[in-house]
């Protein structure tokens, strides 16, 4: 038998550290210093405590004279947008995209999103990158009347890229029970209002980073229709859109028989399957393509990949960012409200009866989707 030398026997493997294990605990706290002052510009006097909280704390006292309050919640991330803002090395805009994809959701139902909260998994921790990404929700969340009221940070090294992360958030609104938006409310008559994206928003991008890709094109490219370069286009931030439809609803209660009676945010799946969604069995909404131009970056997605019509209208926005339906009595009267608040909207098309129609089906025609088996949407004529 041989052994083990003395040597041998005393030598100990040097000690493995949090921080030899590639887990910055220091840079974690510096980042979340950089962002307090952020966070506590969303604070309201309903947000209790500060920033660094085991659980963020929302006085909701006010609820106590709701008659039956509800509340709304939501949650999402950016998707592969989130490769562009890396790859550009620009952190302080996609977390419009992250706050516009779980609020926009909420106030579909007519809720008013009170706070949020967000989740940071990343292969390292920058103090200034993980604090623009927050800046960035913050600035966001100050946009839409809803207070940050707590978040994460967690770094996993060995799992993401040094350069790598992803966010995700979640949110919680309140709807009076008798002021619920849904399809239930849409009527055969009412108007279908289109409120105009900011650009591709957080969806499709596997499709585009695809098209982009197999065209050769860099992110640095100037393109003239765009007057900036493709990457800037592309790291274009999402619409925030709640402010916007709940000063829409206050405006043109659904109550008043003159008013709002449903939105649909146009996310996955593009502007037919989400708003079929909001309708009832029975009803379908007639969109002309016609009442708007297709904004520059989905002509070129269209172009340089060769991508069908019916790929593109199932995947991206293509300039449609969000979607009213109102009685047809303040149909104008919704629209001009929108633009005087400075969004571009328009009356793209009305609801009917869908035992009106003489054709369904075919690519044109939406019926149900993401597991609603609710009404119809049918797209007619060519974009303008």
């Amino acid at each position: 038998m041989t052994s083990a030398s003395p040597a041998a026997e005393n030598t100990a493997p040097a000690g493995i550290t949090y921080a030899s294990a590639g887990v910055d605990v220091e840079a974690g706290d510096r980042a979340v210093e950089l962002m307090k002052g952020a966070i506590k510009a969303t604070h309201n006097s309903s947000v209790l405590g500060g920033v660094g909280g085991f659980a963020g704390l929302y006085d909701v006292s006010r609820l106590l004279t709701y008659k039956q309050p509800l509340l709304a919640t939501s949650t999402d991330g950016v998707g592969t947008k989130v490769a562009i803002a890396q790859a550009m090395d620009i952190h302080d805009t996609i977390g419009f995209d992250l706050v516009g994809m779980v609020v926009d959701d909420i106030v579909v139902v007519g809720a008013e999103p009170l706070f949020m909260t967000d989740y940071i998994a990343c292969g390292k921790v920058v103090p200034e990158r993980i604090a623009d990404i927050v800046r960035g929700i913050a600035a966001a969340c100050s946009v839409a009347g809803t207070a940050l009221v707590g978040g994460e940070t967690a770094e996993h090294p060995g799992l993401l890229g040094e350069h790598e992360y992803d966010v995700a958030g979640a949110a919680t609104g309140v709807i009076e029970a008798d002021s619920l938006l849904g399809p239930e409310r849409v009527r055969a008559g009412d108007v279908v209002i289109g409120m105009a994206s900011s650009g591709l928003h957080s969806n499709g991008y596997s499709l585009v980073r695809r098209v982009i890709n197999h065209a050769g094109w860099a992110l640095d490219r100037q393109v003239s229709e765009f007057g900036r370069t493709l990457g800037e286009e592309l790291l274009e931030p999402t619409r925030v859109y709640a402010a916007d439809c709940l000063d829409l609803a206050r405006t043109f209660p659904v109550n008043s028989g003159r008013g709002v009676n449903g939105f649909s945010h146009v996310t996955g799946g593009g502007l037919a399957a989400n708003l079929a969604r909001v309708l009832p069995q029975g009803l379908v909404a007639t969109v002309d393509r016609a009442t708007w131009e297709l904004p520059a970056i989905f002509k070129l997605v269209s172009e340089l990949g060769n991508v069908p019509l019916a790929d593109l209208e199932r995947t991206l926005n293509l300039g449609v960012g969000m979607v009213a339906i109102v009685s047809p009595l303040v149909a104008d009267a919704a629209v001009a409200r929108l633009n005087d608040r400075g969004l571009p909207s328009w009356i793209m098309g009305t609801v009917e009866a869908d035992s009106d129609l003489i054709i369904k089906g075919g690519p044109d025609y939406v019926q149900g989707a993401k597991g609603v088996d609710g009404g119809a949407v049918r797209l007619v004529n060519a974009y303008a």
